[in-house]
This record gives C-alpha cells, sequence and structure tokens, in this order.
C-alpha cells in the first residue's frame, strides 16, 4: 500500500478498514473534499461502488440497498449541502433501524468558522438519528493515528450493525492534496519513503477486522422465559401481531404461532405476509377493512397479544388492540418503546426470532384459541367483498401488483397511500415477496432511490409502487437506473396530487383543501422516460393495466406504467367497500 501523500494514505487505509468491518457497498456523490475516499473506494477490490450525481439519491439507495441486504452500505459525500442532503435517509435508517454509515468529507479544522468556501458545522450534523459519531482525526502518517482510526472504523459499523441497528456518522477532515499525486519528500503531507512497509499493522491492518466484536443477544432468563409461556398457554384468545420487522425472523415467528395456535395479523412489511407458510398457519391480511368496532363489539376480545416489530401500518388494527383490554407484550431487541397508543403492558426485552424458537419449544400444547369462524369469516367476507368490487380505484391496483408479482420478488412500497392500499387489499400469498418501505419516519422523499437501492442487492425481479407526488420528490433517483445497472417495474399512480388528504378531516374545508393540501400539479410524467431511458405505457382501465403490468414483468429493462386514478373517486369506493363489509359482518 504505497502512498503518494497522507492524505491518500489515510483515506486508503479508513477504506480497507471499512471492507474488513463487513462493508460491502458504498454509494459516492462526487465532490472535491471527498476525492481521498472517493479514489480510495473505486480502487478497493472487495467493494462495490454506485456512483450518483445527488446526495439525497445516493443517500437512500445505500439505504434501500442495507434494507434489502441487511447488510452495511457506505455513503460518500463532500462537504457543506452535500451533507445535509443526506439527513432525510439518516432520520429514515435510524426510526427503521437500517445500518447505514455516513462518510462526509470535511475541511481541517484551522478552515472551520473561518468563511472557508463551502464549510459548514458538520459537527454532530446529525444529532441523536446516529448511532455512533466521530470526528476523525486528520490525516498524519503515524503509526498509532492509523490503527486508532481502523479501531474508530470498526466501531462506528459495529454500532451500525449492533442490537439497534442504524446509521453512524464518520466526519472525515482533509487538506489538499486531495487527489493521489506526489508530493516533494519535505512536504508536510509526504508519506516518508518505507513509512508503509515499515508499519504493516497500521498500514495494512489485520486479516479481517482490526478489532473483532462479538455481540451478545438480549435473552430472557429461564423463569422469565417460563412465565411468557405459561401465558400463552393459559391464553384463550391470543394474537400473534407482526409489524415492519426483519425478515429473517420470520420462520421462528410461523414456529411459534404453529406451536400456540395465536392467529398471525401481517403487516405487509413484516416479512410474514407472504412465504411458504402461508396455508400452514393462519395468516390475515385484511384486518384493515374490517376491524371496524360495530364489527368488533361482538367479538370476544383478546385475552393476550403478542407485538413483533414497529407499529402496524393500519390505524384500525392499532385502534383494536387499544381498545381491546388484552394484556399486550411488545417484544423488541433493544428495548425500545414502538406502541403509541400506550395500552401495551409489557415491554420484553429479547431477540424475537431467538425467543420465539425457545418459547415454541417450552409450550405444552396448541392453545385453545379463537373459533375459527372469527377471523377467518372476517377475511373471507373482505375478499369477497374486494373481488367483487369492480368500481376502478386505487385499491384495485394495489391488490393487482401484490398478486402478480412474480416468486420470488421485491415489492418497494410507497408512503402515503400506496402502502395503505398494499395493507388492504394486498392478499397474503405463498410466494417469495421481500415487501419494502420508508415506514420508520414515513416520508414521500427517497422513495424511488430506496426501491432501486434495494433492487441492486438481489438478482430478484424489482416492482416499485409509488405514487405520483413521490415520484416527483425524487425523480432525480431515476438517474441510477442507468448508472447503477437497476431495472424494475415501476407502477406510478398519479390522482394529481395528495389524495392522501381525503381521509383527513381537512377535505370537508375547502379553500384551502385543493389549494394546499390536495395540490394538484397537472404534470406530465411521461417525458422522464425519455430522459432517463425507459419505456413509458400509460393504461387507461383495469384490463389495461394487467396487461402492461404482466409483459413488464416478463421484459427486460425498466418500464413505468402509469395509471391515472381519481383520489376522491377512490377514497369513496374505499369508503363504501368497508361499509359493505361491516354490514355483512355486523349482521
Amino acid at each position: 500500500m504505497s502512498a503518494p501523500n497522507r492524505a491518500t494514505l489515510h483515506a486508503r487505509v479508513l477504506v480497507d478498514e471499512l471492507a474488513k468491518a463487513g462493508v460491502g457497498a458504498v454509494c459516492v456523490a462526487p465532490g472535491s473534499r471527498s476525492t481521498p475516499l472517493t479514489v480510495a473506494a473505486d480502487a478497493h477490490p472487495d467493494l462495490v461502488v454506485f456512483s450518483h450525481l445527488d446526495e439525497r439519491s445516493a443517500a437512500f439507495f445505500a439505504l434501500g440497498r442495507a434494507k434489502r441486504s441487511d447488510d452495511p452500505v457506505a455513503l460518500v459525500c463532500t462537504s457543506g449541502t452535500a451533507a445535509a442532503n443526506v439527513h432525510p435517509a439518516v432520520v429514515e435508517a435510524s426510526q427503521a433501524r437500517v445500518p447505514l454509515v455516513a462518510l462526509t468529507a470535511d475541511r481541517p479544522p484551522e478552515l472551520r468558522d473561518s468563511g472557508a468556501n463551502q464549510t459548514i458545522d458538520q459537527e454532530k450534523l446529525y444529532g441523536d438519528a446516529v448511532r455512533y459519531y466521530d470526528d476523525l482525526p486528520e490525516p498524519a502518517v503515524e503509526d498509532r493515528t492509523l490503527r486508532s482510526l481502523r479501531v474508530r472504523v470498526d466501531r462506528a459499523v459495529t454500532a451500525a450493525t449492533g442490537v439497534e441497528p442504524g446509521p453512524v456518522h464518520l466526519n472525515v477532515p482533509f487538506a489538499k492534496p486531495l487527489e493521489p499525486t506526489d508530493v516533494p519528500a519535505d512536504s508536510p503531507h509526504a508519506v516518508p519513503e518505507g513509512w508503509v512497509d515499515d508499519h504493516p499493522l497500521a498500514a495494512y491492518g489485520r486479516d479481517g477486522p482490526f478489532v473483532t466484536t462479538t455481540a451478545g443477544r438480549m435473552a430472557l432468563d429461564d423463569a422469565a422465559l417460563a412465565d411468557l409461556a405459561a401465558a400463552i398457554d393459559d391464553a384463550e384468545r391470543g394474537l400473534l401481531v407482526a409489524g415492519p420487522t426483519d425478515r429473517e425472523c420470520a420462520p421462528a415467528l410461523v414456529a411459534l404461532a404453529e406451536a400456540s395456535g395465536f392467529p398471525i395479523l401481517a403487516d405487509p412489511l413484516s416479512g410474514l405476509r407472504y412465504g411458504p407458510h402461508v396455508g400452514d398457519v393462519p395468516v390475515h391480511g385484511g384486518y384493515d377493512g374490517y376491524l371496524d368496532e360495530r364489527v368488533t363489539a361482538e367479538w370476544p376480545d383478546p385475552d393476550l397479544v403478542l407485538r413483533i416489530g414497529a407499529s402496524p401500518t393500519s390505524k384500525p388494527l392499532r385502534r383494536y388492540l387499544a381498545r381491546s383490554g388484552a394484556r399486550q407484550v411488545v417484544v423488541d431487541p433493544a428495548g425500545g418503546w414502538r406502541e403509541a397508543t400506550f395500552h401495551a403492558s409489557d415491554l420484553v426485552t429479547a431477540e424475537p426470532g431467538r425467543l420465539a424458537v425457545e418459547l415454541a419449544e417450552r409450550l405444552d400444547t396448541e392453545s385453545a384459541n379463537w373459533p375459527a369462524s372469527t377471523f377467518e369469516r372476517a377475511e373471507r367476507v373482505h375478499a369477497g367483498e374486494v373481488a367483487a368490487t369492480e368500481e376502478r380505484f386505487e385499491g384495485a391496483i394495489a391488490r393487482r401488483v401484490v398478486a402478480d408479482a412474480p416468486d420470488p420478488a421485491t415489492l418497494v412500497v410507497s408512503n402515503s397511500m400506496a402502502v395503505r392500499d398494499v395493507d388492504r387489499f394486498g392478499a397474503p400469498r405463498d410466494a417469495d415477496l421481500a415487501v419494502l418501505g420508508n415506514r420508520g419516519a414515513s416520508g414521500i422523499d427517497g422513495v424511488t432511490s430506496t426501491a432501486l437501492g434495494a433492487g441492486s442487492a438481489t438478482d430478484d425481479p424489482l416492482v416499485l409502487l409509488i405514487g405520483d407526488l413521490a415520484y416527483y420528490h425524487d425523480s432525480n433517483g431515476l438517474l441510477a437506473l442507468e448508472r447503477c445497472g437497476v431495472d424494475a417495474t415501476i407502477v406510478l399512480v398519479n390522482n394529481d396530487g395528495g389524495g392522501i388528504f381525503h381521509m383527513l378531516p381537512i377535505e370537508a374545508f375547502d379553500p384551502p383543501f385543493e389549494g394546499q393540501f390536495k395540490t394538484p400539479h397537472g404534470l406530465d410524467f411521461a417525458p422522464t422516460a425519455e430522459l432517463y431511458g425507459f419505456d413509458y405505457v400509460r393504461a387507461d382501465d383495469p384490463d389495461g393495466f394487467a396487461d402492461a403490468y404482466r409483459a413488464s414483468l416478463a421484459s427486460d429493462g425498466t418500464q413505468v406504467i402509469e395509471v391515472a386514478s381519481d383520489a376522491e373517486r377512490s377514497h369513496r369506493t374505499r369508503e363504501s367497500l368497508r361499509e359493505r363489509v361491516v354490514a355483512r359482518l355486523a349482521d
């Protein structure tokens, strides 16, 4: 590892330790101050580098790749507002517990607070949204400094992948020269001849991480485990509620459902609504359409609810649990509180997959549980009414997207109405669908980039269901289709504005509803096809959409299928459909 100057040496050591610590991909946005990091990442044989022109898109691409792969992904950007544009993805990564390593290049300390160009205060720029922060030392040709650098990198990656995964921030100062150019031997930036070979531990590190961290996982002691197993055995009407969570724990949760007899109410982002277990255990996904108080008032209340993952997408489900009076046990590996109605009675700090396996092994027999007709009848009625609905509305598009998605596939769902429609209308399937969404902070920024990042992490087909405002918001992200070699089927539901606001009481107040909330834009998105190089199709009716969707899934390259929609009419259809389901179930 020869180096023409100390900035180059520093960056090579840093990037080398990232790779040894488990980072396999780096998303880079161009910039001058970050030159040493970019050059080092590009040259490293064990790293895949994705080049982006927009820092915000780059950061969300990294987020999506990390979300799909469950591996930490690094982001490199220059100083100033470039680093600020990374902040939204850092917030989402924090809330959604996604391992992200943000490397922000910075001016050396003597140029800070000096009026130097493109210099802002980057100290703790992301506040408490990160699991670990370090303002790294200036590059120096010193054995101890470089060993310290490797340790700091390992600590950062360990924090990003710990019990509560999330983003970390390394602020990296560099003084010129930034390029890998030779400097005179008497320059303070020079690396003395032979120094690298004389200090192999600092320069080359170890075979593997410089510091290997052995992480423990939170688990219950025998007494606490026995108490919880007994509560499950004693429950007459138990439920397993799975919010957005780690897909890897799905098999263990299925085993617990089989052993306990608890029905699973599975959020589409839980990893449990789709998979080979559907049909073997009761997995329900239509609850958003029938958990109405007029229906559940006649049902026996649950007496025990096990909750895994983040808060479910469905408001009707959250309200049902809140009014049930059941003992609610929230399981979280980091001991975090993720139950915003404040009705949960127990917080269990344990790794959900391991806990599920240990509980399943302790249960005596399948618990006496709900009469099969309770949830199963509700699911049948809901599914029947959905299938019989002939109105053209957005929920039917979401239903088709899920039902016809390839097996296997990665399906990324945008926020606002897209994720809610998939929640209500995306029925469980015996198919390997990795359904992802940015439900940490639930923003519409960066959705396209997140999807393309997820697509880069797998060979499975990629489908993105997105609304017009989210598509517009991250149109820069479409450049990654060509630059990063990702193909996708993008279903664009265009209702000309913020359709979700029809769900809120402000709909009744116009003005200002139309101009300040619904905000129709009248944009024609077809020119984005020529700009970014993909095929664009408009589907004018349900049959036309079904044909275009199937054709896209069978084709190479990327296709955007635009489906025009009337937001108000779709919302009225959702209301009507719900009322029909409730009327049948409450009868």
